[in-house]
Parts: C-alpha cells; sequence; structure tokens
C-alpha cells in the first residue's frame, strides 16, 4: 500500500512532468519542409515520454535557491534535447544495437540508423540555439553572465570531459582495449551518466544567483545521485522484467558489460546506492532553504523499479 505522502509525490511529480514536457514542446521544430523527416525522428525521440528527471532537478535546484522567471526554461529543454540524442546514439547497431526503449520502437530502428545518427545531431545542435535562446529573457549585466555561465556548464558536461568522454571509456572498455576496474567503472558512470545531473542542478544554483560553493555542493550531491542513478539502472537490467523496465533487460550480459553488479554483487550494489543518496540528500538539506520535492525526488531513486 502507497502512503499518503508518496501518492502526493507521486501526483506532484505527474503534474511537474507535464509542466516540462509543455515547456520541451514549445521549443521543437515543427515537422514541415523538405527536412521535415528529421524533424519527425528529433520530435518521435523526444517526445518517447520518460521521466523528464533532469530538467526536473535542474528547475527544483533553481527553485532552491530562490530562482524565479522563465530563464530557466530554454536551459531545461536543451538539457533533455541533450540526454534523448545520446540515448538515440547509444540504441544504434554500432553502439548497444537495441531495438525497444521505453516500451517502444529505438529511433534507429524506425527511421533507420543514418536517419538517427543525423537526429541526434540534430537534438544536439538545437540544445545549444536553445540554450542561447535564454539571452533574450534576461535584462542585466550580471544575468547575462549567469546564463553564459550556464552555458559553459552545459558544454562541458555534455562534451568530451563530460559525457562523450565517459561513453568512450565505455566502448573502449567493452573492447577490451582498457581492463575494466572499478575505478575506471566509476568514471565511466560519473562522465557517462552523472555529467548531465550535475549539469541539470549545476545551472539551476547558477541562473539563480547561487554562490560558487553552493554550486560546488551541487556537482558532489549530482554525482552521487548519477552514481546512485547508474548502478540502480545496472541492478534493475538483472531483477526487472522488459515489460515493467520498457526495455530489454540482461542487455549488460548480452553485450557482455562489466557492471557495478558483476563486479559487487546485488547485494553491495545497493547498499551503495542507498549510502549515495544520502549522502546526496545531506548535502541538499545543509543549504538554508529547503526543497522538500527535490530531496523526495533522490530519495524515489533507490526505490524506482523502471
Amino acid at each position: 500500500m502507497k502512503t499518503e505522502r508518496q501518492m502526493n509525490f507521486k501526483q506532484l511529480q505527474q503534474q511537474k512532468v507535464e509542466h516540462i514536457e509543455a515547456v520541451i514542446r514549445k521549443y521543437l521544430p515543427e515537422e514541415t519542409g523538405y527536412q521535415k523527416t528529421i524533424f519527425e525522428a528529433m520530435n518521435y525521440s523526444v517526445l518517447a515520454g520518460g521521466k523528464r528527471l533532469r530538467p526536473m532537478l535542474m528547475e527544483e535546484s533553481f527553485r532552491l535557491f530562490g530562482g524565479e522567471g522563465e530563464v530557466i526554461e530554454p536551459f531545461m529543454a536543451a538539457l533533455e534535447m541533450i540526454h534523448n540524442y545520446s540515448l538515440v546514439h547509444d540504441d544504434l547497431p554500432a553502439m548497444d544495437n537495441d531495438e525497444y526503449r521505453r516500451g517502444r520502437k529505438t529511433t534507429w530502428s524506425v527511421y533507420g540508423d543514418g536517419m538517427a545518427v543525423l537526429a541526434g545531431d540534430g537534438l544536439l545542435n538545437l540544445a545549444f540555439e536553445t540554450a542561447a535562446g535564454a539571452f533574450s529573457l534576461v535584462s542585466d549585466y550580471e544575468e547575462a553572465k549567469r546564463v553564459a555561465r550556464a552555458l559553459q556548464i552545459l558544454g562541458a558536461k555534455a562534451g568530451i570531459y563530460g559525457m562523450i568522454g565517459g561513453q568512450t571509456a565505455d566502448i573502449e572498455a567493452e573492447n577490451g582495449k582498457n581492463p575494466l576496474t572499478e575505478e575506471l567503472l566509476l568514471f565511466i558512470h560519473e562522465k557517462k551518466t552523472a555529467a548531465l545531473i550535475q549539469a541539470a542542478l549545476m545551472i539551476g544554483a547558477v541562473l539563480a544567483g547561487a554562490d560558487e560553493s553552493a554550486v560546488s555542493q551541487m556537482e558532489k550531491a549530482a554525482y552521487n545521485i548519477g552514481i546512485a542513478f547508474q548502478i540502480q539502472d545496472d541492478i534493475l537490467d538483472v531483477t526487472s522484467t522488459t515489460e515493467v523496465l520498457g526495455k530489454p533487460v540482461g542487455s549488460d550480459e548480452k553485450n557482455h558489460k562489466l557492471t557495478y553488479v558483476t563486479l559487487k554483487g546485488i547485494e553491495a550494489s545497493k547498499r551503495e546506492v542507498e549510502r549515495l543518496s544520502d549522502e546526496a540528500i545531506r548535502i541538499l538539506d545543509s543549504f538554508e532553504n529547503k526543497n522538500e520535492f527535490l530531496q523526495e525526488l533522490v530519495e524515489s531513486l533507490i526505490t524506482r523499479e523502471k
């Protein structure tokens, strides 16, 4: 039986997802013109559903530090575009070769792998075009500096020193070029998964005017959240079902992919998820302002089933 608190959280979370969906749709391309197919493939990818975790974390971080106004919205949409472009490319035959995600066909299996590559490229470029649009929503030099800093964070966490760097290390580990140690695995998780969550919490704080110390603390909390999230993902790949998860389970084993679970076992992995999550919540609770929904959102990551 769900408690009243859990039900209220789920209802509020759903309202926030609907709000984020509306924000994202504002910035997606209209499906017309000679390049209509690429627009369709991009929209198919982004509108496939999902938890909208990253833009939600970004907006809640913005609120935690007293942020107001719409300046956060272009960055929320941009981050979700970047996240989805990475999934489109991740599913490709040359990468994980997955045909299903979120309970339906992946982009490449509908539009072909060439068009899926272009859809991912299109989303990445549109993301930065969208984020840069935040400059039109600010009215003074200090606010413009925050937007510029947020753009810098977005590029760093999504690029070769962040997500793409993690994907590179992941591919080479899978190919046996580098032996997969615990240190390398945590590097991959940090860059491939935690980096975009760091972007979310850091950009929310920056745009709200938080100082650099607070931004660094949010970066640390997001590291913990990201590592915990990825370990939980690895756990679900072993323990869940395709119907519940919305994508094939056992793909890590099928692709001979070493994970935290294969290194440490299920029980130790579950304990590490809880430890990391608890530490992240302590950081979030250390600020003068409180955001109870943000804390509950982080807590929910350790009990999610999909």
